[in-house]
């Protein structure tokens, strides 16, 4: 487990020995608590200066990967689950049935027909104060929160499948695919932004954040449309201080 990749790697030395262990901590063979080797030991495995042995670790440190515990050593960190878009969980819907994310739940399933505020009904092409259908839910994991999550659905949708407007977790699959079964749109585009801030007073409500706590926060949305360009959905998720946003990407040469 230890020691240089036998595959070339013209990385320089302090960042083949993060990737190393970056990716024996994805893989899962070092677990949150597993202590790494000491930076001599380091050094002398990888034939390299106690200060690029260092810089190694330090760079894992900064990626929230390990922690430096003071005369025992390096730390394994258990990592929170990574923040997912609205067009994530879609795509995981329809592939195994549910939203959820590895180790995750969802709860505080509320739903109903409100009055449109004037960021949503600018995005549904409605006139604020115009009835809109209002799903959130809460995900989280062993860490807690991970987002607050919330559907923005135009008001028609209730009269075909009433559920939506209904207060309960949604059985069958998410709200698109209800919608789909209902009507026959699908969707077939779909537009996704991501936005950093400084979390609202309100968002602190929503993500159960102490009043006055200074955090900054990803807040994802996504717009679904159907074949003829029209929104069936607009969701917007709230993610709590401290995930991590990732994606990844095949690359071709």
């Amino acid at each position: 487990m230890t020691g240089p990749p036998s595959r070339a790697d013209n990385r320089a030395p302090y960042a083949r020995i993060a990737g190393r262990y970056r990716d024996l901590i994805s893989s899962g063979e070092l677990s949150p608590g597993d202590l790494l080797p000491s930076i001599k030991t380091l050094a002398t495995e990888w034939g390299v200066s106690t200060a690029t042995a260092d810089r190694a670790m330090r760079l894992l440190r900064e990626e929230k990967l390990v922690q430096g515990i003071p005369g025992v050593g390096t730390e394994v960190l258990a990592r929170p689950i990574a923040l997912s878009s609205g067009a994530e969980r879609h795509d995981r819907s329809s592939k195994t049935q549910s939203s959820w994310g590895v180790g995750e739940k969802s709860s505080g399933h509320t739903a109903g027909i409100v009055e449109a505020p004037e960021d949503v009904a600018h995005v549904l092409g409605i006139s604020p104060g115009d009835d809109v259908i209002r799903r959130s839910r809460v995900y989280r994991d062993g860490h807690g929160i991970v987002s607050h999550s919330t559907s923005w659905i135009p008001a028609e949708f209730a009269q075909v499948v009433p559920e939506l407007a209904r207060s309960e977790r949604l059985k069958g699959g998410l709200s698109l695919d209800l919608i789909a079964r209902a009507t026959g749109r699908h969707v077939v585009q779909r537009v996704d932004e991501e936005t950093a801030r400084i979390a609202t007073d309100r968002d602190l409500e929503l993500l159960e954040l102490e009043a006055g706590t200074v955090a900054a926060i990803l807040v994802l949305t996504a717009r679904f449309l159907d074949a003829d360009g029209e929104l069936l959905e607009y969701g917007v998720d709230l993610g709590a201080p401290g995930r991590t946003r990732r994606t990844t990407s095949e690359v071709s040469r």
